[in-house]
């Protein structure tokens, strides 16, 4: 006799299932790979351009300083806004709703989400990596500590952009609205240090930037990547590991805390005919 199954074990297992299909396919799909590397692949060449310019205090290359924020911002909008943009879509047509009539079925649905769309992080992550340790001199990828300090930045940036993507993508209605959040994402991106050293900044844009995961996701890859010596270029010559640690570890804590509740919430209430309301409104706005 076969011993009883736990439910929510086969969703999760469905879901694993899920991710690692969606994964292949995106890995495998010219669109797919177009739309993760375009940004990392416009920033680099941008930052090439700028790869005699010199970091303010330091002999070394504004190109190479601004590599690392430049995946930390990719990250960001192809993470945090694509699992948002993602669910959104989810919802309008359809798919969350065929999900929530299958038994536990949106447990497999948001593992499968979730997982996948971290895969593509990490890909997206990794394989510009690679030419932009030719081309970037000064880029330092194959110390045993970048990969240490790379794990647990990635660990815990993943679970605060994860996180707050799917409390994002729970809150849109429609996919055309997720676009009202990419105006002050880009500005934050603009003083978060992806371009520029944040210690150039104001005190007060400082104080903004270091309010938000980004700046710290960045700051960790930055010393990962790049040289110790240019520590002396962040706010307080230092790397910070510990504020790092925590800053990201906090925001990860309450992305977790609120999402499960978010997205529970969410799925209580799809129904059918919020589906049509969706609709007959999206076709009224094509």
């Amino acid at each position: 006799m076969n011993p009883p199954t736990n439910p929510r074990a086969v969703a999760l297992r469905a879901g694993l299932h899920r991710a690692r299909l969606e994964l292949r396919h995106a890995l495998t799909s010219a669109q797919e790979l177009w739309n993760l590397l375009f940004f990392p692949a416009v920033g680099m060449f941008a930052m090439f351009l700028f790869r005699g310019v010199e970091v303010p205090g330091a002999a070394f290359s504004l190109g190479t300083h601004a590599i690392p924020g430049i995946l930390a911002m990719n990250m960001m909008f192809s993470g945090m806004m694509g699992l948002a943009i993602t669910l959104t879509m989810d919802r309008q047509d359809g798919t969350l709703l065929r999900a929530k009539a299958t038994p536990n079925g949106v447990i497999g649905y948001l593992t499968g989400r979730i997982l996948s769309r971290g895969g593509l992080i990490v890909a997206g992550l990794l394989i510009p990596l690679v030419p932009a340790a030719f081309l970037f001199d000064g880029l330092e990828p194959a110390r045993a500590s970048t990969w240490l300090t790379l794990a647990w930045v990635l660990t815990l940036g993943l679970l605060a952009l994860l996180s707050i993507g799917a409390i994002l993508g729970s809150l849109f209605t429609d996919p055309q609205a997720s676009g009202i959040v990419m105006v002050p994402l880009t500005a934050l991106a603009a003083i978060s240090g992806v371009f520029y050293p944040v210690s150039a900044f104001p005190g007060w844009v400082e104080q903004i930037a270091q309010a938000f995961p980004l700046y710290w996701l960045g700051l960790g890859m930055r010393s990962a990547l790049l040289p110790d010596s240019l520590a002396a270029a962040e706010i307080g010559g230092s790397w910070r590991h510990l504020e790092t640690a925590g800053m990201l570890g906090l925001w990860a804590a309450v992305g977790l805390l609120l999402a499960p509740r978010v997205l529970r919430r969410m799925a209580r209430r799809e129904s059918g005919t919020d589906l049509q309301a969706r609709r007959k409104k999206a076709m009224q706005w094509s």
